[in-house]
């Protein structure tokens, strides 16, 4: 017995020496704080009238105005991709942030319509960019798509996975709307609009509030998958929308995530210099900025008036507007809220760059 009992404590002497000589790993240690440090938009030259539109679909100009608010749109050349438009807003949005493109750490390209599954839109856009080694990914969450990539270079710059991190959010919707879709053809614009994302010495970026609703997958979906398309030849599986399903969704379901934003910031709707929905429909915009109780001094983003839905770009493209036109200002805390197919959303307050 006393020969087992020895045996039994050598090897826990032996098993404790190796726990204590098993090599540590290091962990990444990021910056206290991140910010958006610059701000690019790219939109098309083409403006599309909401008379061209009717020239396909049985409607009318007064009729898009009431529904939608939306009185132009710009498309993209047939030429012109997703990857053309991110480079110009990305490239815009790096000079703005006084960097040179081979200190972009990571690019992440918020969209939905570039046509290929794979590679990602990114590679390809960090590659033109110059942005030597970045790492590239795309994200898929439609509308909220840039309100998700933001979340995602706050973490990655204060985590330590990156130092400077390029958020595009890009759109070619023109490529996927049914021009005869009297439901959607009027909706959608293309377009792009870019962060850079980097280290600050005070919080630039609050906490996001997200998630997503999956029972009401498919309000916003393509017609069919791309499986569908190759075995059973047919059409093309362009998106569609069940509108009155969204619009209640977006109008009672979002306004308490934007106020939990608020309380997630710790601030209240008297701090804000400015409140940049998704551009997704005037009256959601005016609804939503009602149900917050906005103060009548916070300007509310209507940029879907002269640009339309431009899903992911929408809020970039927003925030540059009300930058250029004195209707928010450098400094000014502005809350973003992204929401759209999936059913997905986020929400976050962030300071102007």
């Amino acid at each position: 017995m006393s020969q087992s009992g020895g045996d039994s404590s050598d090897e826990r002497g032996r098993a404790e020496d190796e726990q204590v000589a098993a090599p540590s790993l290091k962990s990444s240690v990021g910056a206290a704080h991140a910010r958006i440090l610059g701000l690019g938009g790219y939109r098309p030259t083409r403006v599309v009238t909401n008379d061209e539109i009717c020239e396909l679909i049985d409607s009318t100009d007064q009729w898009i105005r009431e529904r939608s608010g939306i009185e132009t749109r710009r498309f993209a050349a047939p030429d012109e991709s997703v990857v053309d438009m991110s480079v110009a807003a990305g490239g815009k949005a790096i000079a703005q942030a006084g960097l040179q493109p081979e200190q972009i750490s990571a690019v992440i390209v918020a969209t939905v319509t570039h046509p290929l599954q794979t590679p990602s839109a990114a590679a390809d856009v960090a590659h033109r960019l110059g942005a030597t080694d970045a790492a590239a990914l795309d994200v898929s969450a439609a509308c909220a798509g840039f309100c998700y990539g933001v979340s995602m270079a706050n973490d990655m710059v204060r985590g330590g996975s990156a130092e400077h991190v390029l958020v595009i959010g890009c759109e070619k919707l023109s490529d996927f709307t049914d021009s005869y879709d009297r439901s959607t053809a009027f909706i959608f614009g293309d377009g792009a609009g870019a962060v850079v994302i980097g280290p600050s010495n005070e919080p630039g970026i609050a906490p996001t509030v997200w998630g997503s609703d999956g029972s009401q997958y498919d309000a916003i979906t393509q017609r069919a998958s791309w499986i569908d398309v190759r075995d059973s030849d047919i059409e093309f599986p362009a998106l569609t929308m069940q509108g009155q399903k969204v619009f209640r969704w977006a109008v009672w379901q979002m306004a308490p995530v934007a106020k939990k934003a608020l309380e997630a910031a710790g601030i209240t709707a008297d701090d804000l210099g400015a409140f940049i929905p998704h551009q997704a429909n005037m009256r959601i915009i005016d609804a939503m900025a009602k149900t917050l109780g906005l103060p009548a001094h916070v300007p509310v983003a209507r940029d879907i008036k002269d640009t339309g839905n431009t899903s992911a770009a929408s809020i970039p493209l927003a925030m540059e507007r009300m930058l250029e036109t004195g209707e928010a200002k450098s400094g000014d805390l502005a809350l973003l809220i992204g929401f759209g197919a999936g059913l997905v959303y986020a929400a976050q307050v962030v300071r102007l760059p």
